[in-house]
């Protein structure tokens, strides 16, 4: 069974930095790749970026490229997201979510219909 919980949400002011973390279970990081979302109350969840399976390759969202950087440590099973610089338009629920692409060093994080398993999200809020 995949499992997904994320963690390190809270309140932060803003420039404030979080790092946020994706432990998975019930397989590994060389398996599926991990994508992150987040989703403000009332709008879509939009996808901010994503790691692939094979060598790590990360895709991150154009207007979130300067502020964010998604890294993993496989011998940890997790995934992160680096959030910097962080504004109060960023206050969202944070998903991370697993995928399996056919080829190992692509990931999607456009998609969330092609996910096969979400985690439950950490609160993120930004605020003075």
């Amino acid at each position: 069974q995949l499992q997904l919980v994320e963690s390190g949400g809270g309140l932060v002011q803003p420039g404030g930095s979080l790092r946020l973390s994706c432990i998975v279970s019930g397989f590994t990081l060389d398996d599926y790749a991990i994508a992150w979302f987040r989703q403000i109350p009332g709008k879509e969840r939009e996808g901010i970026g994503c790691i692939s399976r094979s060598d790590g390759s990360t895709y991150l969202l154009n207007s979130e490229k300067d502020r964010f950087t998604i890294s993993r440590d496989k011998g940890k099973n997790t995934a992160y997201l680096q959030m910097n610089s962080l504004k109060p338009e960023d206050t969202a629920v944070y998903y991370c979510a697993a995928d399996r692409p056919v080829l190992a060093y692509v990931c999607y994080y456009s998609r969330p219909d092609r996910m096969d398993a979400w985690g439950n999200g950490t609160l993120v809020t930004v605020s003075s």
